[in-house]
């Protein structure tokens, strides 16, 4: 009697919880690895500044979190970190439609180059948007002249920072646009539907958990990047000084606690912006289930 047949009847059932219910061979050995490393990489780092932030008093930490030099380090961190997000959303999902639904020449090179940001170290990047930006740049004339000032400006910071995130936002949705069956599509145009309702209906609420992917790592990148920024923001305190530039600035005064308060500000910003956008694709997707 064949495997195949021995699965057939009632006892399949039987068989398909048992099988469920093994365990790989080394599982035990593999997770404890695994926890080790994530808690050496990971949380005793995190722990440690933690405790490192804790050892000032809460009066003193709080005074130091709420001053108006941090607070405008927090807000312009944070704001043109979301506004450099949002345009990393919109333009790397109009890349992968291209490289995705169109084939064309040098479509290879194209693809390669969207990972150059990952490639590039982040201080030529920024010395290299610097030169570009500047009032003498080849862009920032001719933004000067228009009466735009780029270098040494909030816009500036955004445009290092949308050069950064932008490889997150392309590689969350590129694998998911490439695994959708296209039957859907097809049939929804038969069906007389146009095609900005299938964009609308059909296409995009499957890609709404990988857009929001993305979203968030290119915002969390943006947050904390310090190598592509310091050079074309300027660094004025209340005005192009960014969080990651103040935690340089406590360091080199040697007030480690201090700068261990503000990056764990950061951290925690970060994994409360983390825990949104998880519970909300929890909620796109069961919501995509639900409809299906």
């Amino acid at each position: 009697m064949s495997v195949a047949s021995t699965l057939d009847g009632p006892a399949s059932g039987r068989h398909s919880r048992v099988v469920s219910a093994i365990r790989l061979p080394g599982f035990g050995l593999s997770m404890g690895i695994a926890m080790t490393a994530l808690g050496l990489v990971v949380i005793l780092p995190l722990t440690v500044l933690v405790f490192r932030a804790f050892s000032l008093d809460l009066g003193d930490l709080w005074g130091l979190l709420t001053a108006p030099r941090a607070l405008a380090a927090f807000r312009l961190s944070l704001g043109t970190a979301l506004a450099a997000a949002l345009i990393d959303v919109i333009l790397g999902f109009a890349v992968v439609w291209v490289l995705v639904r169109y084939p064309f020449p040098g479509r290879r090179l194209v693809d390669a180059l969207v990972d150059l940001p990952f490639a590039l170290p982040t201080s030529v990047a920024g010395i290299t948007l610097t030169t570009l930006w500047s009032q003498n740049g080849a862009f920032g004339t001719w933004a000067h002249e228009l009466g735009i000032e780029v270098a040494f400006t909030p816009l500036g910071i955004t445009a290092a920072l949308v050069f950064v995130g932008f490889p997150f936002a392309v590689r969350a949705v590129q694998p998911v646009l490439e695994a959708l069956e296209r039957e859907p599509e097809e049939a929804a145009l038969c069906l007389g539907a146009t095609r900005a309702q299938v964009f609308w209906r059909v296409v995009l609420p499957p890609l709404i958990p990988a857009v929001l992917t993305g979203f968030t790592l290119a915002f969390a990148r943006a947050v904390g990047e310090y190598g592509s920024v310091v050079f074309i923001a300027g660094n004025m305190p209340g005005k192009t000084e960014i969080a990651p530039l103040l935690v340089v600035t406590r360091l080199e005064q040697y007030d480690y606690a201090g700068a261990a308060a503000i990056g764990a500000a950061l951290v925690f910003l970060s994994l409360l912006l983390l825990i949104a956008t998880n519970l909300l694709e929890r909620w796109t997707r069961k919501k995509s289930g639900a409809l299906s």
